[in-house]
């Protein structure tokens, strides 16, 4: 059949607007909105059959008059936006039962697939998306966008629902005091997560700043040097720009020489999972106690057996309530130490990640072997533990795509 006689036996099924009548031939014809595939058709027909043409009904029973209610509900999303700040966004569509069966009904009636052409909410999407692009000066992103909008239609009433998406910052902290967990911790009064997600809840007017580290270090053991890599998740934001300079001298100057951070990077949202999934090297750098005195030969020649070596670990006691009882294996990439006197030394580990360094040092009563203990023959107890350093995730972290959309200030409903 001819586009004209597949038009005619829409129209046969009763009232259509021109969207609905342009909609089931949508694959069949390019370059026009439904609406005006939907005009050149009933033209197109009036033409054919040498009748005067007829504008279409005011009620059509398809759509029930959704399409023509596309500048109004673009309005109402931006409406509902408020005062929040976005580059990219998507909009979404939920059809009220009734009309997908309508939909599905229109191209039976008239012989078609029941597939042909586009679905209601597809167009629904489109043309709304695009009035709403239009008026706020955004772009549209179908894979992660900025602000993600539902316009349910079910209802009495329209509801449009806003999904804020999250803003993820990338950095480096490093924790210059002892006794502080990464993240919230009841037995302690602050932590990492607490001391440096304030001010970027307040930048980025979030409901929530969910921390995210490259591993953690002991609550004991200082993070020095260049620091460990970790992702601030600030969730539902209201703004999505802000100084990171500035914020990172509000942490460094406003946590009493507890925490710093470093390299803070806007960054695309797989960060999170590449972060927590990060299975760095690490560099620690402890002071050991021994119970007797250890000679210089006796703790080189310990050292040497441990360098490049491949140790067992059996879950520690102290986290054993937490973790699977397991036995891993973890290598040695490199160890080096002062001897400070017979009863005391400085050790630098370079590790594998996981690999537990206290442990390394005391053996933990024969559940990681080989050990600095077991080989000398000797107690010995980490005193102080610091990181010295933790590979950092490859870069970049920001998508071309991801930074061509952050050019310029962001847009604000209002």
């Amino acid at each position: 059949m001819s586009l004209i006689d597949d038009a005619r036996a829409l129209l046969a099924t009763g009232p259509l607007c021109d969207a609905c009548l342009g909609r089931p031939v949508a694959d069949r014809s390019f370059g026009l909105t439904n609406t005006e595939r939907g005009r050149a058709l009933r033209t197109a027909v009036a033409l054919d059959d040498d009748d005067p043409f007829e504008e279409p009904e005011a009620d059509c029973w398809v759509c029930e008059g959704i399409c023509d209610r596309f500048d109004e509900l673009a309005d109402r999303v931006v409406e509902a936006l408020g005062e929040t700040e976005l580059y990219t966004y998507q909009v979404g569509t939920r059809i009220p039962p009734l009309v997908e069966e309508n939909e599905r009904l229109l191209r039976l009636d008239a012989g078609f697939e029941e597939d042909a052409g586009e679905p209601l909410k597809t167009e629904v999407n489109r043309e709304v998306g695009r009035r709403v692009g239009a008026e706020l000066g955004a772009e549209v992103d179908f894979e992660r966008p900025d602000v993600q909008f539902l316009i349910d239609l079910t209802g009495e009433d329209v509801d449009v629902q806003v999904q804020r998406n999250s803003v993820t910052i990338y950095g480096r902290y490093r924790k210059l005091q002892r006794d502080i967990p990464q993240t919230e911790w009841e037995k302690f009064d602050e932590s990492v997560e607490e001391l440096v997600a304030p001010p970027f809840l307040s930048a980025f007017r979030g409901t929530e700043a969910v921390f995210h580290g490259a591993g953690r270090e002991d609550v004991d053991a200082l993070m020095l040097n260049s620091g460990r890599p970790f992702a601030l998740e600030i969730k539902q934001p209201r703004r999505r720009d802000a100084d990171l300079d500035e914020l990172a001298e509000a942490v460094n100057t406003g946590t009493d020489g507890k925490v710093e951070v470093t390299d803070l990077a806007f960054a695309t949202y797989d960060i999170v999972e590449r972060v927590k999934e990060h299975d760095a090297t690490k560099t620690y750098r402890a002071t050991v106690d021994f119970d007797d005195s250890v000679s210089e030969a006796d703790f080189e020649a310990a050292l040497a057996e441990l360098d490049d070596t491949t140790i067992e670990q059996r879950t520690p006691h102290r986290v054993s309530h937490r973790r699977a009882d397991l036995v891993r294996e973890r290598t040695v990439l490199s160890i080096d130490g002062t001897l400070e006197d017979d009863l005391t030394a400085t050790i630098d580990v370079h590790g594998e990640g996981g690999l537990y360094i206290k442990e390394l040092i005391s053996g933990d009563e024969g559940r990681t072997e080989p050990s600095l203990a077991g080989l000398l023959g000797v107690g010995a107890t980490v005193r102080t533990l610091d990181v010295i350093d933790v590979q950092g995730v490859d870069e970049p972290f920001l998508t071309e795509e991801y930074q061509v959309n952050r050019e310029g200030t962001p847009v604000s409903g209002e």
